[in-house]
């Protein structure tokens, strides 16, 4: 236990050793307190096929929960624990839960809470249990000392139904199983004699009716009080049974499973948690002993599944006529195949050999999905398209999660591992997560930082999760077409049902948001905000994203759609003016290619980035970054063509 205080000296400072893969948290362990759930939680701990670091409640800290970011945590026994830090580590950490009594009641008794106050225990509706039951619906596995107790739980909080549920009973370790079968060899052929009552001043233990009940019975009995654990055992091995009477619910007492391994004939209640189910009650020992003793393998079973949990990714993404538009979609499809179990394209009814080269490609590969998804792309609103063919990709994935990628967009395979442990690691209480996004300009050496550096990208495949247009901002014209408001490029991850947009994490905060705008006027500002992408970039995937990579051609896509394609999202009518080209002086119809080819060498020269809803002007230059991530390596080949 690495956070003892020994001899009374000032406690060492707290760390999670790094070579831990488990933190098994408890109030009190067994080298403290030789109590039921110590002894339970330490034939787990000892049992352990893994590194295990054991941290008393008392000493957990969101300084210790960062530090064992990356482990997963057990909690048995937490009520020294700051219950302040529940959401934190609902909210990011992995974890299970051992529970051996009734947390979510303020005496962890529902019948002690009745007794003491006179009236019903009511704390499944207050705070305290409402805390609690948040605490085990996030957790990975919920671990219950019987079938009853897990019963009542659910009766109270149904929601805990569809955690991940079983029932371990209390858990023995081998020294115990040795001892048992050595005094129940010596007690072979002794006569045994009177009944044992424990001896205990807990309400919930009931001595006094375990004692009346002998009396009234007229059976010769014994209360026994502070033998060792080690005496306690012989003792039962001698006795005829054991009467226990427990006032309240008792999730699984080691007591009553010890007297019947031994021998004893076992007097119980109702209360008695465990006594019906078929390992206890059954005539034949073996099947008692057998059960008990797999419990340890049972539980690091479970967790070793959690642990080696890989979740299923589907990525898609949509092309239309890439050929001519000269966009990276085979590199792109190709680096989503390299990490996703099922990659699904929905092509719009391309005529330029995208079709054909997806075709290909999806005979190569068995994990590819085509669909070909022909749009009408001269009607008017055309632009909810784009929307609709996302919508209809990520309806074909079958993945437990989802990454959406566009055509001109790549992953780095340095990225791939990053992806699956983020999958691992999901934040439990959202269903989105945006990630970086690097953004080229003009070549493969300047990086825009006049943009939002994040994109919607990975998400929980849950069938409400769709694209389009979001609520507010949904309308329709006179002939009862959709189309939208300002403020969406018609994408959004919106709710199948209401259209509500879907609420989503984001590491790009106000704070780095005020960063980026300030590094727009002050180098040192740039300097801070091109390292903190640098750092973030390190420990986050990334998509390398080339749309502005070949200015020449994404001037000429404005020219030939983007234009067209805002008119129709909007219902806005722009005519070919001087006023309304972002890019020259002069409408579209007068511009000369080689005009477009001089304004591109331009832009790459002396720009960093140009958001094009006003006009180019080159005596505001846009400052750009210099990242050392490198490129994909399935994106070379493309870069110079």
């Amino acid at each position: 236990m690495f956070n003892q205080n020994v001899f009374g000296a000032s406690p060492p400072k707290i760390e999670i050793p790094e070579d831990c893969q488990i933190v098994f948290v408890s109030d009190l362990f067994a080298v403290d307190h030789l109590g039921g759930a110590e002894l339970t939680t330490d034939a787990i701990i000892t049992s352990s096929p893994y590194s295990i670091a054991m941290l008393h409640s008392k000493n957990v800290s969101l300084e210790i929960l960062e530090q064992g970011h990356g482990k997963h945590w057990i909690f048995g026994n937490f009520a020294s624990m700051d219950l302040n830090l529940i959401p934190t580590i609902i909210g990011n950490m992995n974890y299970s839960i051992v529970e051996y009594d009734y947390k979510y009641c303020r005496y962890r008794s529902p019948e002690k809470h009745a007794s003491a106050e006179g009236k019903p225990c009511d704390c499944n509706n207050e705070e305290n249990g409402k805390l609690i039951s948040a605490f085990y619906y996030g957790a990975k596995s919920l671990w219950w000392m019987s079938v009853s107790q897990m019963q009542k739980y659910h009766e109270m909080f149904p929601f805990l139904a569809s955690v991940n549920n079983a029932v371990l009973s209390s858990v023995f370790d081998e020294n115990f199983f040795a001892k048992v079968k050595d005094l129940t060899e010596k007690a072979k052929g002794t006569k045994r004699e009177k009944w044992l009552v424990i001896g205990s001043t807990s309400w919930i233990k009931g001595t006094q009716d375990a004692e009346a009940h002998c009396q009234e019975n007229d059976l010769d009995y014994e209360t026994v009080w502070n033998l060792s654990y080690d005496d306690m055992l012989e003792k039962m091995s001698q006795s005829e049974g054991l009467v226990f009477l427990p006032k309240g619910a008792d999730t699984c007492p080691r007591t009553v499973i010890e007297a019947k391994l031994l021998g004893c004939s076992i007097i119980t209640n109702e209360n008695t948690q465990h006594a019906t189910e078929p390992w206890f009650s059954s005539d034949d020992p073996n099947v008692t002993f057998n059960y008990l003793y797999s419990a340890r393998n049972r539980f690091w079973s479970g967790i070793k599944s959690i642990l080696e949990y890989n979740p299923t990714l589907s990525g898609y993404t949509t092309t239309y006529n890439c050929v001519d538009q000269r966009y990276p979609f085979v590199e792109s499809i190709e680096s989503l195949l390299d990490f996703c179990d099922q990659v699904v394209v929905v092509d719009g009814g391309s005529s330029d050999g995208t079709w054909e080269q997806l075709q290909k490609l999806s005979e190569k590969h068995q994990s590819l999905i085509i669909h070909q998804q022909t749009r009408d792309w001269s009607y008017p609103r055309f632009a909810v398209f784009d929307g609709l063919q996302k919508a209809l990709a990520r309806s074909l994935c079958t993945g437990e999660f989802c990454w959406q990628q566009d055509s001109d967009e790549i992953i780095h395979e340095d990225d791939y591992e990053k992806i699956k442990m983020l999958m691992r690691e999901f934040p439990k209480n959202i269903d989105l997560l945006a990630l970086p996004v690097i953004e080229y300009w003009g070549g493969s050496e300047k990086v825009r930082m006049d943009v939002t550096p994040w994109k919607w990208r990975i998400s929980r495949n849950r069938p409400h999760i769709t694209h389009g247009i979001p609520a507010e901002l949904r309308v329709f014209d006179e002939e009862g077409r959709l189309h939208s408001k300002p403020g969406t490029d018609g994408c959004d991850y919106i709710r199948s049902d209401t259209f509500e947009p879907i609420p989503f994490a984001n590491f790009y905060s106000p704070e780095v948001h005020e960063l980026r705008l300030k590094s727009f006027e002050d180098s040192q500002s740039l300097s801070k905000y091109e390292e903190w992408i640098g750092v973030l970039c390190s420990n986050l995937p990334c998509v390398h994203h080339y749309s502005w990579f070949d200015l020449k051609r994404k001037i000429r896509t404005y020219r030939d759609y983007w234009s067209k394609h805002w008119q129709s999202l909007y219902d806005i009518e722009q005519e070919d003016t001087a006023e309304n080209n972002m890019f020259f002086n002069k409408p579209w119809s007068e511009v000369e290619e080689d005009e477009i080819d001089s304004l591109a060498e331009r832009l790459e020269k002396e720009m960093g980035g140009w958001i094009f809803h006003n006009k180019v002007d080159f005596n505001k230059p846009t400052p750009w970054m210099t990242l050392d991530t490198g490129h994909p390596k399935v994106i070379w080949s493309w870069m110079n063509k």
